[in-house]
């Protein structure tokens, strides 16, 4: 026995095999929690890895086949739409050439309308000519033989003054075009020449032949002189004139056949005659 075995304070107390199992098993238990937290952890942590690893590439390969997906739905679209736009061209110009088609045989039936027209108008003034000129031959022919014969008296003097410069200007005309409706230079019809010639000396004549045969004082055939108008028909209904220029002879825009021309009286017999003059 030690010499200070009997100092209590000295004494070591004694563990029982118990308390030492004990403290054993919890120190095991806290090993084994510690080692499965670890395992635990190291299989968590090896885990992300491998998708790290594997998710860039899924991902990058998904990426990819939408993007080519998405130009080939572009690509598509555009296709479509191009295609839409020509077909809405080609729509748009055969819709507007058969409106243009349309349009162009409406004025070419208008036109051979107009056509018809002027011809049936000239084939009317024309045989309305003839069957007066035929109504007065007979009655006119002693008339025009004294007219031609008094005309040709009065001829042979020199028109003056206004009636020589009217004379000149119908004269210098021979050879014009007759067109209905015109008043010169290039072409003129009947009552076109006759008011022409007396603008040329300051007188304003009315446009037609009916209005020019009443224009002014009524003159026998048998007393004309040069610058007198000449009509044929009635006065107030006169289809056609001319202008006196002496000698027997007349200077009238006959018809678009003969055009301007100076002709004895005798040629074509007028009904009347004014002067203005």
């Amino acid at each position: 026995m030690s010499h200070t075995a009997h100092i209590r304070s000295h004494r070591k107390p004694r563990r029982s095999a118990s308390t030492i199992a004990m403290r054993t098993g919890v120190a095991g238990g806290v090993l084994s929690t510690l080692a499965v937290a670890g395992a635990s952890g190291a299989a968590h942590a090896a885990e992300p890895v491998t998708q790290t690893l594997e998710l860039p590439t899924l991902t990058a390969d998904l990426a990819a086949q939408v993007a080519q997906s998405a130009d080939v739905t572009q690509q598509a679209a555009a296709s479509y739409q191009l295609q839409a736009e020509r077909d809405a061209a080609a729509a748009k110009a055969a819709k507007q050439a058969k409106a243009d088609l349309a349009d162009a045989k409406k004025k070419a039936a208008e036109a051979k309308k107009k056509a018809e027209e002027a011809a049936r108008k000239e084939a009317a003034e024309r045989a309305s000519r003839t069957a007066e000129r035929t109504t007065l031959s007979a009655s006119a022919d002693t008339g025009s033989s004294t007219g031609t014969s008094s005309g040709s008296s009065t001829g042979s003097s020199t028109a003056t003054g206004s009636a020589a410069a009217v004379v000149s200007f119908v004269q210098a005309q021979v050879g014009k075009a007759y067109v209905s409706g015109a008043t010169g230079p290039s072409a003129y019809d009947c009552s076109g020449l006759v008011q022409a010639a007396f603008k040329q000396v300051g007188i304003s004549l009315p446009r037609v032949s009916q209005a020019q045969s009443t224009a002014g004082t009524q003159v026998g055939l048998d007393n004309l002189q040069p610058g007198d108008i000449l009509y044929w028909g009635g006065a107030g209904s006169a289809y056609h004139v001319g202008v006196y220029v002496g000698g027997g002879m007349f200077v009238g825009a006959q018809n678009s056949s003969t055009g301007v021309v100076e002709k004895p009286l005798s040629y074509d017999p007028p009904s009347g005659a004014v002067r203005v003059l």
